[in-house]
């Protein structure tokens, strides 16, 4: 946005009566209030925005399960099985389950499952072909179908600046934030949060970032872990006191259309507690 079309804005936010800052000091000041309105310009780019914001060849897989209230135990007694036989073909495949988890705040009777797949889109078509012709995979499969009301699946990359998903020892909740952005932002997005994770790292609470490739467009997935309910609030709060973390917050809310945030609770499965 140009001089005159910011001061132009900037006139139609301000009452005739009201006592009026100087052009010259509202035109030149980058760090004011009224910088943090706008969204920053992405300039023009022939490069990929997956390519600039991940930089490994692998695939995430997110799968999301609504489950039927009455059959939660049994589903997830029929998911460990599930995995098990994954694994058994990992050395194939390059696919292995990053986290697995239940939802205890949101939406509730809900598990996530998030899968790495070292190799890409490859990897994952040699494991849908392997599966198809899998009678133990096939059972199990039918036999989960009646335990559910509906799922979802998404493959995304992992941001290159967030941290990896390494396996975290017991006991933690997790918390994951999911964002649906505008079209064309994904790469603002990236450059906020590069700096914005810098103010998260005094309690070791990021846990992975991604972006979405297939399913729904334009979703990020933040997740975040932390001891307890108490632990998540003061890690928070004292990232406000940090010179810097209210600028990102400024500049990538406009860039969001939905957000919604989930706690988690890891499952006696999963590689991550």
């Amino acid at each position: 946005m140009n001089s005159l079309n910011k001061l132009s804005v900037y006139s139609k936010l301000v009452p005739k009566n009201a006592r009026v800052i100087s052009t010259s000091a509202l035109l030149n000041t980058d760090d004011g209030w009224f910088s943090k309105l706008l969204v920053r310009r992405i300039e023009p780019t022939k490069e990929s925005h997956s390519r600039m914001l991940s930089d490994k060849e692998v695939i995430y897989a997110l799968h999301t399960h609504n489950i039927r209230p009455d059959s939660v135990d049994n589903y997830l007694k029929n998911y460990k099985q599930h995995v098990d036989l994954i694994h058994s073909h990992k050395a194939e495949l390059g696919c292995e389950l990053v986290g697995s988890w239940t939802v205890s705040v949101g939406d509730m009777d809900q598990a996530l499952h998030l899968f790495k797949y070292v190799g890409g889109f490859e990897k994952i078509d040699k494991a849908k072909q392997l599966f198809k012709q899998d009678s133990s995979y096939q059972l199990l499969e039918s036999e989960r179908g009646k335990m559910v009301r509906s799922r979802h699946l998404q493959y995304l990359l992992a941001f290159s600046f967030w941290p990896a998903g390494e396996a975290r020892s017991p006991n933690n909740i997790y918390e994951i934030r999911s964002y649906s952005l505008k079209p064309g932002t994904m790469i603002e997005w990236g450059n906020n949060w590069a700096r914005g994770l810098t103010y998260r790292r005094a309690q070791n609470e990021a846990f992975a970032g991604y972006f979405s490739q297939i399913g729904r467009l334009y979703n990020v997935h933040h997740i975040w872990c932390y001891k307890d309910l108490q632990a998540r609030r003061e890690t928070r709060e004292s990232t406000w006191r940090n010179p810097g973390w209210d600028e990102c917050v400024a500049y990538t809310v406009p860039l969001i259309r939905e957000m919604h945030c989930r706690i988690l609770e890891p499952t006696e499965f999963s590689p991550t507690q």
